[in-house]
């Protein structure tokens, strides 16, 4: 069976590199937060957002613990909030949508936070560069979520941007992830 994590990872790297800014635009337990600081390298640059104290204190715990490059920065914002914190154009970023794994299931990511900061984070993506979003509709607000991001995505136009879901078709409320690509040719102007 496929493994969509690894094919998530497989597609990201072929945007990163040592050197490279990205984010990580829910933290969670710092797994996505270690994998971009290990691929940007020293003298790369990693923001990570999450509202969780929780989130904060097992990420910092796990990046120290695998001797982690000092090339982090953990926020405890918002994601929508974004553009107050990155200071630069992002070659990649990651949003994995939901609950804190091993935390509060009451505590979700929502539409309201969630879609303006995609479209935020598609602002601050270089020409050539990507997103990637996980979904995972089976809960009510990750349905709806994943409704209103592929809705919203699907009215960019095609010079700005490709948009791609990947899931499994005969699994309703699997987890699925979209792969968004900012068209190398983009001038900026209007979506």
């Amino acid at each position: 069976m496929l493994n969509l994590r690894e094919t998530q990872k497989a597609m990201l790297t072929k945007h990163i590199k040592e050197g490279s800014a990205v984010a990580d635009f829910t933290m969670g337990n710092g797994n996505d937060t270690l994998w971009l600081s290990n691929q940007v390298g020293v003298t790369g640059k990693v923001f990570a957002f999450d509202i969780q104290e929780a989130a904060l204190a097992n990420t910092k715990s796990l990046l120290e613990k695998e001797g982690c490059f000092e090339n982090y920065t953990l926020i405890r914002e918002s994601h929508h909030l974004l553009k107050e914190y990155i200071d630069c154009p992002l070659d990649a970023g990651i949003f994995n949508l939901g609950f804190l794994p091993g935390g509060d299931k009451a505590l979700t990511t929502l539409r309201s936070t969630t879609l303006p900061a995609i479209e935020a984070a598609i602002s601050l993506i270089k020409p050539g560069g990507c997103l990637m979003i996980a979904i995972y509709p089976g809960h009510e607000e990750g349905r709806l979520e994943g409704e209103l991001i592929c809705e919203t995505l699907s009215g960019y136009d095609q010079k700005h941007l490709s948009a791609y879901r990947f899931n499994v078709l005969n699994a309703a409320t699997s987890p699925y992830f979209i792969y968004v690509e900012i068209n190398e040719k983009y001038k900026g102007g209007n979506r």
